[in-house]
């Protein structure tokens, strides 16, 4: 926690949307941050679905503003391991919330250094292979509307280079044990059909 305390305070003082931390135990186990008060954007997203396409534009406007920042010496190497931005690993919209001072990105604990178009690969991945959450309203948003999404996302970046890289993240993904059978092969599935 010590690690993900130091890179949220490190993109705040680059001007990035992170919630504030408040306070690490001494032993690094405990964090207390900032309070944020607003829905998660997937949730919002369940509520107002015709919003669809401007939250997919949010999502690739906050990858830009993070991509811009260079990656702090502490953070590990992506799974490309070239590059030196920061990136996050995954930037979706369970990690978004949405306040009133606008978007705040949470679940820092893969922050990385690498290439931009790594980070936009996995998300590309997430979106459009992942599991949906439980929820009958998450699931038709997400189940109905979820290429629009995709591609409201990925409208703000070079496609080519982002393809380049959607393999090898589906590699460094499908090993993740949290994944279920199902999504890998919807993640094999998108790579066979789009990388």
């Amino acid at each position: 926690m010590e690690s993900e305390a130091q890179t949220m305070e490190y993109a705040r003082s680059h001007g990035y949307p992170v919630p504030a931390v408040s306070e690490l135990s001494a032993d690094g186990t405990d964090l207390v941050m900032e309070r944020l008060d607003g829905p998660v954007m997937l949730t919002a997203l369940s509520r107002r679905p015709w919003s669809i396409r401007s939250s997919g534009a949010l999502l690739a406007d906050l990858h830009g503003r993070l991509h811009r920042i260079p990656a702090p010496p502490w953070v590990p190497d992506a799974p490309s391991g070239r590059g030196d931005r920061l990136l996050h690993l995954d930037l979706h919209p369970l990690n978004i919330i949405l306040t009133e001072r606008g978007p705040v990105v949470i679940d820092w604990p893969r922050a990385a250094r690498g290439n931009g178009d790594t980070d936009v690969a996995l998300t590309w991945l997430l979106l459009a292979a992942a599991g949906i959450p439980s929820g009958r309203l998450w699931g038709a948003v997400l189940g109905r509307f979820r290429s629009a999404l995709v591609a409201a996302f990925l409208a703000g970046f070079d496609g080519d280079a982002v393809r380049a890289e959607l393999a090898g993240v589906a590699e460094w993904k499908s090993a993740d044990p949290n994944m279920t059978q199902s999504e890998r092969q919807a993640m094999s599935d998108l790579v066979r059909r789009r990388g």
